[in-house]
C-alpha cells in the first residue's frame, strides 16, 4: 500500500528517488525516506513524517552524489506515523524498503534481540532488516542472505534492499506485493507503481511472486527462490508522463470525473458495433460453446470494484435470464466455506489489479478450477498476469485514491461480458441491441450530464457542506449507486455517509433522519417511481433534507431537485453517479479536505 523507489546508474540518486516518490504521493502516505550509498558504502539515510515535499526540503539540506539509492513512503501498518518507523530500516549494514506485512515478525524480534538486535521502531519492517543483517553474516552474497531470511518469514512483502558491503547492487524480491524494474543504458530503476518510472524508461520487468532479482548498473539479473537463473522478459512500460500531470484541474479527482467521457470511449473502442448492434470481448478466451455452458457468474472485488459489480449484476442478470449472478466481497469470501457450482465463472474485478484480497481469491477459485476473467485497469498486474482471460478498462492513470473513471469503465467492460455471452447463448437480439444502443450514447451522455449540472453541484455542495451526517438511498438498479455514492463521500469529505436500499428504510435507518443529516434520494421514473415516491414521502414525514437526483419531469416534493435530462433509460444510473462524483467532490473541497490523498486511505490496497 505504499510506495517503493530504487535507482542504480550515474545519475543522482537522491533526484530520481525524490521524483519516483513524489509520483507515488497518490498511493497515500504518512512518512517518507531514501537511503543513498556512496561509492565506498557509505551510507546517507533522509526521513520524516508527513509529505515528501518535507523530504525535498531535508535532502535539499543534505545533498550526496551518490548514485545508488532506495526510497518509500509507509502507511502505517505497524506503528504510529513518525520519523523512527519511517523505511527506510537500518540495522547493522543492512538498509531495506518494504511494502507488505510480515506476519510472524514478533517472533522473529524475540529471537533477534537475543542476538543483540535493539529494535528503534514498531515496525515489522525493521525485523526483516535485522534478519537479513543477522543471516548475512555467514554468506558474502547479499542475494543468498535476502533469499535465506525470506525463508523464514511468514507474510506479504515487495523489498528493496541496499548493503553498504555490496555499494553497486540492490537487491530486490517479491512476494504478493508489486516490483516493477526499469532498464536502461547503464542504469536499473525500481518501483511498486509504473507511473514512478515515467520519463525515465518504457522498458520494464514485472517482478512475479516468488522471484529475487539483483540490479546492477549493467542490468538486471533473475532468480527464482531455489536459486535458478531465470531469464527476464522485458516488456514495454503503456502508459506515458502526460497521464499523470492535472492538465490545468486543481485536484486529479476533478479531472478523473471529466475524463469519463474519454475513458468510457476507450472501453467500448473496438468492443461493440452500434450499427450492426454487436458486442464482442477478445481477451474473454472462451469459444461460444463454453460461455453457453456458463450457469452462474461470480463477480469479486473490493470497495468501488465490489459496487460496481453490484450495478453490473442487475443487468447481466436481465441479459441472461437463466444465469445466476452473485457478486462477493472478496474480503469476506476468502475465509468463507464456499461452494462454487458447477458451470461457474468469475469476474475479478479490482482497478490496480493488486488488491490483496481479491488476489487471493483469484488463486483459490483457480485452485477449484473456476475459469476467471479479470477486470482491471493496470496493465501487467497481477490479477492481469493470472486471469484465465479478461478485459482491460483502459481509462489510463487514476491517481487520485478515490476512484472515478475505473467504476463507470469497470461497470461498462462488465456489461460488455454480460453481453458478450448473452450472444453466446442466443439470447434475443432486441434485447441485446437496446443496451448497446444505450452503451454507445454513454459517453456523449456524460459529457453532457458534467456541461449542465457541475456549476448546479457545486452550489447545493456550498449549501450542505455543513452538516456531518448523510444517507443515500436508492431502488433497484439506484441501489448500488447510492452505495457508491455515500462510499464518494465518506473517502474525501469524512462526512458520516452511509448507502441504503430504499424498501430498507422503515427496517431501521429512518431512525436517523433528523436536523444533523442530509439525504441524497435518487429517482427514476420508471416502473418503480411510485414506489420509490412513497420512500421520499416518509423521510419527507421525518423532517428529511432531500436532495433528490431524477431523470423526472413530475413535481418533486424535496428541498433540491437535480434534473438530469438524457437520452438513456436503461443506463441513467452512471449518470446520476456522475452527479453523487461532483457532489462528493464539491463538499470536500468546502469542508478543506485533500480530496486527492484522504487521510487513512491508499489507492493500491495490497495487505488485508
Amino acid at each position: 500500500m505504499c510506495g517503493i523507489v530504487g535507482y542504480i546508474g550515474t545519475k543522482q540518486a537522491q533526484d530520481v528517488l525524490v521524483s519516483g516518490l513524489k509520483r507515488l504521493e497518490y498511493r497515500g502516505y504518512d512518512s517518507a525516506g531514501v537511503a543513498t550509498l556512496g561509492p565506498r558504502g557509505a551510507a546517507t539515510v533522509l526521513r520524516t513524517k508527513g509529505k515528501v515535499q518535507e523530504l525535498v526540503d531535508l535532502v535539499a539540506t543534505h545533498q550526496k552524489t551518490d548514485s545508488v539509492g532506495i526510497g518509500h513512503t509507509r502507511w502505517a501498518t505497524h506503528g504510529e506515523p513518525s520519523k523512527r518507523n519511517a523505511h527506510p530500516h537500518v540495522a547493522g549494514s543492512i538498509h531495506l524498503v518494504h511494502n507488505g506485512i510480515i506476519e510472524n515478525y514478533q517472533d522473529l524480534r524475540i529471537t533477534l534481540q537475543q542476538h543483540d538486535y535493539d529494535f528503534k521502531s514498531d515496525t515489522d519492517t525493521e525485523v526483516l532488516a535485522a534478519l537479513i543483517d543477522y543471516v548475512s553474516r555467514d554468506t558474502s552474497s547479499l542475494l543468498e542472505a535476502v533469499r535465506s531470511a525470506l525463508g523464514m518469514v511468514v507474510g506479504a512483502y515487495g523489498i528493496a534492499v541496499l548493503d553498504t558491503k555490496h555499494p553497486d547492487e540492490i537487491v530486490v524480491a517479491r512476494k504478493g506485493s508489486p516490483l516493477i524494474l526499469g532498464v536502461g543504458n547503464g542504469e536499473v530503476f525500481i518501483a511498486s507503481d509504473a507511473s514512478a518510472l515515467l520519463g525515465y524508461t518504457k522498458q520494464v520487468i514485472y517482478l512475479q511472486d516468488g522471484e529475487l532479482a539483483v540490479c546492477k548498473a549493467s542490468g538486471v539479473e533473475l532468480y527464482d527462490m531455489s536459486n535458478k537463473i531465470l531469464e527476464p522478459t522485458v516488456e514495454t512500460l503503456e502508459m506515458d508522463l502526460e497521464a499523470v500531470q492535472k492538465k490545468g484541474y486543481d485536484h486529479f479527482l476533478l479531472k478523473e470525473i471529466h475524463e469519463q467521457p474519454d475513458t468510457v470511449r476507450a472501453t467500448l473502442r473496438g468492443r461493440i458495433d452500434a450499427e450492426a448492434h454487436t458486442a464482442r470481448l477478445g481477451g474473454v478466451n472462451m469459444t461460444n460453446d463454453e460461455l453457453r455452458d456458463v450457469h452462474h457468474i461470480m463477480i469479486v472485488g473490493c470497495g468501488t470494484a465490489y459496487y460496481a459489480g453490484v450495478l453490473a449484476k442487475y443487468y447481466i442478470e436481465q441479459l441472461l435470464g437463466d444465469v445466476v449472478i452473485s457478486v462477493e466481497i472478496a474480503s469476506e469470501l476468502r475465509y468463507r466455506s464456499f461452494t462454487v457450482p458447477e458451470g461457474t465463472l468469475a469476474l475479478i474485478v479490482s482497478q490496480s489489479g493488486e488488491t490483496a484480497d481479491t488476489l487471493a481469491c483469484l488463486t483459490e477459485l483457480k485452485r477449484r478450477g473456476v475459469h476467471c476473467l479479470g477486470v482491471v485497469n493496470a496493465v501487467g498486474s497481477s490479477i492481469a498476469r493470472e486471469v484465465d482471460g479478461g478485459v482491460y478498462v483502459h481509462v489510463g492513470a487514476e491517481v487520485s485514491v478515490a476512484s472515478t473513471k475505473a467504476f463507470t469503465s469497470q461497470v461498462v467492460a462488465m456489461l460488455l461480458f454480460g453481453l458478450t455471452a448473452a450472444d453466446a447463448k442466443g439470447v434475443d437480439p432486441e434485447r441485446r441491441a437496446t443496451l448497446i444502443d444505450e452503451l454507445d450514447l454513454l459517453p456523449g451522455e456524460i459529457e453532457r450530464v458534467l456541461k449542465a449540472h457541475e456549476a448546479e453541484v457545486k452550489k447545493i455542495a456550498k449549501r450542505y457542506a455543513k452538516y456531518d451526517n448523510s444517507l443515500y438511498v436508492g431502488r433497484d438498479t439506484l441501489f448500488p449507486v447510492a452505495l457508491e455514492g455515500s462510499l464518494k463521500l465518506k473517502e474525501i469529505s469524512y462526512v458520516h455517509a452511509e448507502g441504503y436500499a430504499a424498501g430498507e428504510l422503515k427496517h431501521g435507518p429512518i431512525a436517523l433522519i433528523d436536523d444533523t443529516f442530509f439525504e441524497v434520494f435518487y429517482l427514476l421514473d420508471n416502473w418503480l417511481y411510485e414506489k420509490s415516491q412513497s420512500n421520499l414521502i416518509e423521510m419527507n414525514a421525518r423532517g428529511a433534507h432531500a436532495i433528490v437526483i431524477t431523470d423526472t419531469a413530475r413535481k418533486v416534493d424535496a428541498e433540491v431537485v437535480v434534473r438530469v435530462n438524457s437520452k438513456l433509460e436503461l443506463l441513467t444510473p452512471l449518470l446520476f453517479n456522475i452527479v453523487s462524483q461532483l457532489l462528493a467532490y464539491y463538499i470536500a473541497i468546502e469542508r478543506g479536505s485533500d480530496v486527492d490523498q484522504p487521510r487513512n486511505l491508499a489507492k493500491s490496497v495490497t495487505v488485508e
